[in-house]
């Protein structure tokens, strides 16, 4: 029986500090402001355009909490070389807040994915602020709004956050590397191949290498929480849900026994049990979802609770809606539900 493998048990990095989990491979944990209370970010020890360093994987959020810990590693971990690459797995802010810092201070370039680059740079410009991000602004506002988020003090402090993705990623390096589905990365002698993935951001790069068996996931599979699937204002027809379980299914290529690194939570090996677990988990909501919508027709905010048996605040509230339209649409577009809009402008949702 496949089982959930931590290798490093409680051994969690010191703040401030790494752990060597591979030959030149290490794991850095920074604090994260929200009730997902960490991020792991990788260092790997590498020779880059001459430049013997460490390339860093993903940057943690911009204050100045995370800032004084890199600065403690800077001084203490990486052995007084310098880090000559940044590559950053997704655009969310917990993984390219910090990436312009990091690449200015230490004249590094920055490798992402094409998409997650461009979101990003519209998301910190006036216009992205208000209308991109589904955590704020006037455009997740009016997205809720059509999706039953009828409380109008809930709708105002989403419509007054449009500074909420700016606030945590204030710049980016005004150019980058592309990288891409399938590329080749020669990171520390070892080849590490791009394996994209879909519906958690908009082009998530996870990096593999054979060699040393080891998954770097992000936020693609994580061994205890479920990712955050939802659907932005901006592309309100979107099937993020079936996007990323397709996804799921191109990981069970990997060896079992590989080490995966994930972005939230502890080094884990059973890869394949995980998907299995992940797969389940949205089958029972998406069956939970259909049953609902069996009994009458029903807006995204009626599901929440469904989806969500505790207590949210807020900036949850947020993603549950993100998940449960997700979720909708999901059944709505594979052709399993009706979707309709009322008199009072709201979209809801019934079995056909």
């Amino acid at each position: 029986m496949q089982i959930i493998n931590y290798p490093f048990f409680d051994e969690l990095p010191a703040a401030g500090g790494a752990k060597l989990l591979a030959p030149g491979v290490k794991w850095v944990r920074m604090p994260l402001p929200f009730a997902l209370d960490h991020i792991n970010l990788w260092l790997i020890k590498d020779t880059f355009e001459g430049r013997e360093g460490w390339t860093l994987v993903d940057s943690g959020v911009a204050n100045d909490a995370t800032k004084d810990l890199w600065e403690i590693i800077f001084k203490t971990e990486l052995g007084g070389l310098p880090i000559v690459r940044v590559i950053v797995t997704h655009m969310h802010p917990d993984h390219l807040g910090l990436a312009a810092w990091l690449c200015e201070r230490w004249r590094a370039p920055l490798w992402m994915t094409m998409t997650d680059y461009v979101l990003a740079k519209w998301l910190i410009s006036p216009a992205g602020a208000n209308q991109g991000s589904m955590a704020g602004g006037g455009g997740a506002a009016e997205h809720f709004l059509r999706h039953g988020l009828s409380d109008p003090s809930d709708v105002e402090k989403i419509r007054a956050r449009a500074d909420y993705y700016s606030r945590m990623v204030p710049d980016l390096p005004v150019d980058f590397r592309r990288i891409m589905d399938g590329d080749q990365i020669v990171i520390g002698g070892c080849i590490w191949e791009v394996l994209v993935g879909y519906g958690h951001a908009p082009e998530h790069a996870c990096l593999r290498s054979d060699s040393l068996q080891i998954l770097i996931s992000g936020d693609m599979v994580l061994p205890r929480i479920s990712t955050n699937v939802s659907v932005f204002a901006t592309e309100p027809d979107s099937d993020p849900l079936g996007l990323y379980l397709h996804s799921l299914e191109s990981y069970l290529k990997l060896p079992q026994e590989t080490l995966v690194l994930p972005s939230h939570g502890k080094p884990f090996k059973g890869l394949h049990h995980r998907i299995s677990q992940l797969q389940e988990h949205h089958k029972d909501r998406l069956a939970e979802t259909m049953e609902a919508c069996k009994k009458q027709p029903i807006t995204a905010k009626e599901l929440v609770p469904i989806l969500f048996k505790r207590e949210l605040d807020l900036h949850q509230l947020t993603f549950a809606m993100g998940e449960a339209i997700a979720h909708l649409n999901y059944l709505w577009r594979e052709g399993s539900l009706r979707r309709e809009v009322s008199s009072d402008g709201v979209m809801r949702f019934s079995c056909l």
